[in-house]
């Protein structure tokens, strides 16, 4: 495409949708992908079944340097915005469980690309290259110009659509932080979110028995917790619970975990003694929690012990370790099994309305580059529908 008004770089979900939506208003859109094809990073959502959006989806399930700059985006394009759409392609879809909405088919989540590509064909005005790569971005007149190999592509409008470095081995980079600081943008310094935390070498000899083991937890870090599933792994700790805090949780910090959520274990003791005392210890816990926990728990407490004959101290510290048990993570598994990026171009320099620089017209940045990172469950999806149509309506 020659001359095009509008080049968007990166061929995912926000870049995609930013393109539909600047087509259907008859610019000219250029969309540049460096991958081998368009919308790489949706194809293996949700195990190919795509979680693309979430029916409870509200401006706190959003984590950001500035909490409300959200708000605005969100409230223009909703979920129920997504689903008419895709109820509109005939595209089957289920609610898992917490709003978290899924494609019923296997394999549905191409089913969500191939409608992204459907609708940038019928604008008639957007064109996507894929394999191609940038080499800048660079102002120029009352517009810009992008740098390929060979090639340099005038326009009067740039959105960054480059995601985050998450999933590298999808080809994720940390290109849009670049193309911010060449333009003296400040950027939220990125780190991996819903992540996988390690443990440190002492911890993870005492936690490697238990490796495979899931279970429900109430998780907490930073005055946040969630209560969902929990993964004990050769590595450290994984599963839903741990991935939404990991969003919260910072170098050097502890998280809480209660492995029995909504119980009260020295209520659940005290009953028991009463109701049958001749029962053992460790078989009064195999009936609350997976055997293996139970057996770690009392490693060093006589686990033969009738709970009539259970001291009242030992009672607290069962009490202590299932309840409030606390562990500092040495840190994460990185952006490697990061499904998200946290930090990112700062919200302090774009419009929250339009995702369009406050002092550079034309240029905007949309999606995972921005320092806005949703919680596990559609989230990151809905925020890159959003700000794809804020900034579509304006570029």
């Amino acid at each position: 495409m020659a001359n095009p008004d509008v080049v968007i770089l990166g061929a995912g979900a926000a870049g995609l949708f930013c393109a539909i939506e600047a087509g259907q208003r008859g610019r000219r859109v250029l969309v540049l992908e460096s991958g081998a094809g368009p919308g790489a990073k949706i194809r293996i959502s949700g195990g190919g079944r795509c979680n693309f959006t979430n029916l409870y989806c509200r401006p706190e399930d959003f984590v950001s340097e500035n909490p409300h700059f959200c708000r605005s985006a969100l409230a223009r394009f909703t979920p129920q915005d997504f689903i008419d759409r895709i109820d509109a392609a005939g595209i089957q879809w289920h609610e898992k469980k917490l709003g978290q909405l899924f494609c019923t088919a296997n394999g549905g989540a191409a089913l969500i690309v191939d409608l992204l590509l459907e609708h940038c064909r019928q604008t008639g005005n957007v064109e996507i290259r894929t394999n191609s790569t940038v080499h800048g971005v660079r102002a120029a007149g009352d517009g810009f110009e992008v740098v390929l190999p060979g090639e340099t592509v005038s326009c009067r409008s740039v959105a960054v659509a480059t995601g985050g470095p998450s999933i590298p081995r999808m080809g994720a980079t940390g290109f849009g932080y670049e193309i911010a600081r060449r333009f003296d943008l400040a950027v939220v310094p990125p780190e991996p979110a819903l992540v996988p935390l390690t443990l440190p070498p002492n911890l993870l000899q005492k936690t490697a028995k238990l490796s495979g083991i899931s279970l429900p937890v109430r998780a907490s870090a930073s005055e946040e917790h969630f209560e969902e599933g929990m993964l004990f792994t050769h590595r450290g700790l994984s599963g839903p619970a741990i991935l939404q805090i990991s969003s919260y949780w910072r170098s050097g910090t502890r998280i809480g975990l209660d492995l029995l959520p909504g119980a009260d274990i020295v209520a659940e003791l005290s009953r028991a003694k009463k109701e049958t005392p001749r029962k053992q210890l460790l078989t009064f816990l195999e009936s609350q929690l997976p055997a293996r926990i139970a057996g770690w728990l009392t490693d060093d407490i006589h686990a033969g012990t009738t709970l009539a004959h259970l001291p009242s101290k030992t009672i607290a510290t069962l009490s202590e370790r299932i309840h409030r048990w606390s562990c500092m993570p040495a840190g994460t598994e990185g952006f490697r099994t990061a499904e998200v990026t946290r930090g990112g171009v700062s919200t302090e320099v774009l419009s929250s309305k339009t995702m369009e620089c406050r002092n550079i017209p034309g240029l905007f940045f949309i999606g995972e580059v921005v320092d806005v990172t949703g919680h596990l469950g559609g989230f990151n999806f809905q925020w890159a529908w959003a700000s794809g149509y804020a900034a579509g309506q304006v570029v």
